[in-house]
């Protein structure tokens, strides 16, 4: 199986360039070109940590290539926009250090001041919080920690002060607002203002426990205390993450391992077994695991939803491999687009598609894991 996997992540490198990646299937959809997005960067993070385990050229030949093509001489980045404000194109920025740390371009660091001058201009919530984007107003959401934070802590650990108190800041803000302590699970999103429609008025929380977006809370967390050095900040940060692993293992398919896209409704109608959340999960009780954060029983689970997945979603015929299960997208608002109201009808609407990066990256991320337990 290892040797289907490996060949298939070739494949889709082969059919792919900066320009058009046969992994975003939002782009293809739309018939757009790529652009500087946070699902390539999910996917060049995943290959680069495909690269380390296996040792295979190919994968970092093709990830520095991609981003070489992207980013200019003096350090300017093609088809990056700041003016929009948005975390999600600051994540693509992490995979910046290890490229400078490995082939020593100037131009890599330069991209990197760039995009962190940037943030220090991102609005915030009256806590410090970052807004998701500059068209959700005072809103706090979970995939936002994954997209902006553990490149922030990079960037202080590569070339700034290793002052790591904004980050820990942040996510001590989503833990005292967004976790549910009956659930044990955190809310997708949260609106410090409580003017959103989809933000319950004294809360100001959204409704509903999406998979995706806790597990890009825990890939977060997970990659956090890698970087993070001893110390009190870092303990408090471990304390969250063993929290949020004790909380949402529970909610595990017992048959497969896998997880709801809605969390705590299995079995209802319309609710299924999600690849992408599935895969987070895995990847950060493996990764936990294996940095002593988290017992070994962690390191079963994880491996347990990794087979759950390959079980149920990944094929292989006629040559060809598919991950499927995988949801496209979900969000909430803008004010422009009800439609996405954190409802648990809302959230079950939303495709179902295959082979996306939003998916692929992480499986990618916990097989790596996987290697790494031997």
């Amino acid at each position: 199986m290892y040797e289907q996997i490996e060949a298939y992540v070739k494949h889709l490198i082969k059919e792919s360039t900066p320009e058009r990646t046969v992994w975003n299937v939002e782009k293809l959809r739309q018939g757009k070109p790529s652009n500087w997005n946070y699902i390539d960067g999910c996917m060049i993070t995943a290959l680069l940590a495909m690269a380390d385990i296996t040792g295979e050229k190919a994968y970092f030949d093709f990830a520095e290539g991609f981003i070489d093509w992207f980013v200019c001489e003096d350090g300017s980045i093609k088809t990056y926009e700041p003016d929009k404000k948005t975390l999600d194109d600051v994540n693509e920025g992490r995979v910046l250090f290890p490229l400078y740390e490995r082939t020593g371009k100037e131009k890599y660091r330069k991209a990197a001041d760039l995009i962190y001058s940037h943030l220090k201009c991102q609005p915030r919530t009256f806590e410090g919080s970052f807004w998701h984007k500059d068209i959700y107003p005072d809103q706090v959401w979970l995939d936002g920690i994954y997209m902006a934070l553990p490149f922030i802590t990079l960037y202080e650990k590569y070339f700034g002060d290793k002052d790591y108190s904004d980050v820990c800041g942040q996510i001590d803000t989503v833990r005292k607002h967004m976790f549910d302590e009956k659930k044990k699970l955190y809310y997708h999103g949260y609106d410090a203002s409580r003017k959103a429609f989809w933000a319950d008025p004294e809360s100001g929380l959204s409704k509903n426990f999406w998979l995706r977006s806790i597990g890009w809370f825990a890939v977060a967390l997970a990659d956090l205390l890698e970087i993070l050095p001893d110390g009190s900040q870092r303990k408090k940060l471990e304390d969250i993450f063993v929290e949020l692993m004790e909380g949402i293992a529970p909610y595990a398919d017992e048959e497969t391992g896998m997880y709801w896209q809605v969390v705590d409704q299995g079995g209802r109608e319309g609710n299924y077994l999600e690849t992408s959340g599935s895969s987070m999960i895995a990847y950060a009780m493996l990764k936990g695991s294996r940095l002593g954060i988290l017992t070994k029983d962690y390191a079963a689970k994880g491996s347990k939803t990794f087979s759950g997945i390959v079980d149920k979603y990944l094929s292989f015929k006629d040559g060809e491999m598919n991950l499927e299960g995988i949801c496209l997208v979900a969000g909430l608002g803008p004010e422009n687009n009800r439609r996405r109201d954190g409802s648990y009808e809302y959230y079950i609407s939303e495709p179902i598609v295959k082979n996306d990066a939003k998916g692929v990256a992480p499986f990618l991320l916990c097989y790596t894991e996987i290697m790494r337990l031997g």
